[in-house]
């Protein structure tokens, strides 16, 4: 943990040194305003860390007040980050042409209305996102199979996932959600991990407000990694408390119509043999294998139906897609999967960190799975 601390406190810092470097052409004409940004700066790089102190030895309201602050700066931070390292990029390129042809002017953006620009574009897109983390959107996908049961037509599955109810987010971003899956009216509710995200004193109210939703086939979910982070015992307390049966490693099969295999995190220090579960749990009924993460376990081709998975919120904040794209590929929507079945991965049901989203809209997923005729294929809608 303690290393893992000092690499955030790192990186973080080296970002903040690069914005600094880029506002500095609008700081420079004041003699106290770039002491004065680098001791705000200095106070936002710990402000992380303070916040999970606070939370952990009780000073909830202390700490939920930080947080706004510090994660809503993060934000913005990680905003002017990537435009800053867009401007840094070109002003070196600006160099090597300068010194290459003397003669030429230097055409870097490196000055303060290049800066200005900047911090503007930053604002803008800091704002939108808050609002974009509360345009909850339902997706909906329509899959073809031949394995529900006679006088089965159609199954219809809500998929929830990412929400990270906490510190930060409480009834408030709660209750939209359990607005509209009331109004969708599933047959079965799936949680892909990462429901929770802080001590569970903060969660306590929100079990009742999650026993309101009572599907027929019941609610399912399986760790993520923040159930971890935010204490195991405590996080499967509260999702038990709130209706939830969490499939640990195990599968089941609801009135003979749709099998369910759950997977824990990876973060529990095992990975678990997928196949092998699947062909356990293997009985000719519609299998959805529910893991957090969205990889592919190669062994486990064919043997299951659908993949629901979360966790890359499709990086939240454009263009970190790009980054987390990098090591989930598929994170983002519906995949049709080598050897058949499907995956599909959630951008998350609420935020992590910043209560920001930037191109990556939360989302609930309503599955409609029919009975397959003639030659109807799995459709996107």
């Amino acid at each position: 943990m303690l290393l893992f601390v000092l690499v955030f406190l790192t990186v973080y810092g080296l970002m903040h040194a690069l914005v600094f470097w880029g506002m500095h052409p609008l700081l420079a004409s004041h003699p106290l305003l770039p002491s004065l940004v680098w001791f705000w700066m200095g106070l936002m790089i710990g402000s992380p860390v303070v916040v999970r102190l606070l939370d952990r030895s009780g000073h909830g309201a202390a700490a939920r007040g930080l947080a706004w602050v510090s994660y809503c700066w993060m934000g913005l931070l990680f905003i002017a980050f990537c435009l800053f390292a867009v401007m840094a990029g070109w002003h070196l390129l600006a160099l090597l042409i300068n010194r290459l042809l003397p003669a030429l002017p230097l055409l870097t953006l490196h000055r303060p209305a290049g800066a200005a620009l900047v911090l503007l574009a930053t604002l803008t897109a800091g704002l939108y996102g808050v609002y974009e983390a509360t345009d909850l959107r339902i997706e909906e996908v329509k899959l073809y199979s031949d394995k529900l049961p006679p006088g089965r037509e159609r199954l219809r599955i809500a998929q929830i996932s990412d929400l990270h109810l906490g510190l930060l987010h409480r009834g408030e971003t709660l209750a939209p959600v359990l607005a509209e899956l009331q109004r969708l009216q599933p047959d079965l509710l799936i949680a892909t991990g990462d429901i929770v995200d802080a001590q569970m004193g903060h969660l306590a109210p929100l079990s009742e407000l999650w026993r309101r939703i009572d599907p027929p086939l019941g609610k399912y979910a399986v760790t993520g990694n923040h159930e971890y982070y935010a204490g195991l015992d405590q996080s499967l307390d509260f999702l038990q408390r709130s209706g939830f049966t969490v499939l640990r490693n195990e599968g089941v099969t609801l009135n003979q119509i749709v099998t369910l295999v759950g997977v824990d995190d990876p973060t529990a220090g095992h990975r678990p043999q997928e196949a092998q579960l699947l062909e356990h749990y293997r009985q000719g009924r519609f299998t959805i294998l529910l893991k957090h993460r969205p990889l592919i376990d190669k062994k486990a081709a064919g043997l299951f139906d659908l993949q629901l998975s979360g966790h890359a919120h499709r990086g939240q904040i454009f263009p970190f897609n790009l980054l987390t794209a990098v090591k989930y590929p598929l994170q983002n929507g519906l995949y049709d999967l080598p050897g058949g079945g499907w995956l599909y991965t959630s951008r998350g049901t609420g935020s992590w960190g910043p209560p920001m989203r930037v191109l990556s809209p939360p989302e609930i997923t309503l599955f409609e799975i029919v009975k397959k005729k003639g030659s109807e294929a799995g459709i996107k809608r």
